[in-house]
């Protein structure tokens, strides 16, 4: 579950709970609007602890500190492959 399913989990449940006034046989709305805001929270936090697992923005960053070491300073470098030589696919009869 990502952050904008918590999101509309917890708005749905939000609306559930405070803005919906009807009754209905054998359910309680106002309980699924709190149910729905609890699993919309829970969903979202567990979205952040995850966040550097997945990836988080974009890019990944790895730091480790050793004490007394030099402070290095890392370069990112992208290279360009060279695109894949085409193929060519002859087919013969064979009578």
């Amino acid at each position: 579950m990502g952050i904008g399913v918590s999101l509309f989990l917890i708005a749905v449940g939000a609306i559930l709970t405070w803005a919906v006034n009807a009754t209905a046989n054998g359910i309680d709305i106002n309980t699924v609007g709190v149910i729905l805001m609890v699993v919309g929270i829970v969903g979202m936090l567990l979205s952040f602890i995850f966040w550097s697992s997945w990836g988080g923005p974009g890019f990944a960053r790895r730091e480790a500190y050793v004490e007394g070491a030099a402070p290095v300073a890392r370069r990112r470098t992208y290279v360009e492959s060279e695109p894949a030589p085409r193929r060519t696919v002859v087919e013969d009869d064979i009578a």
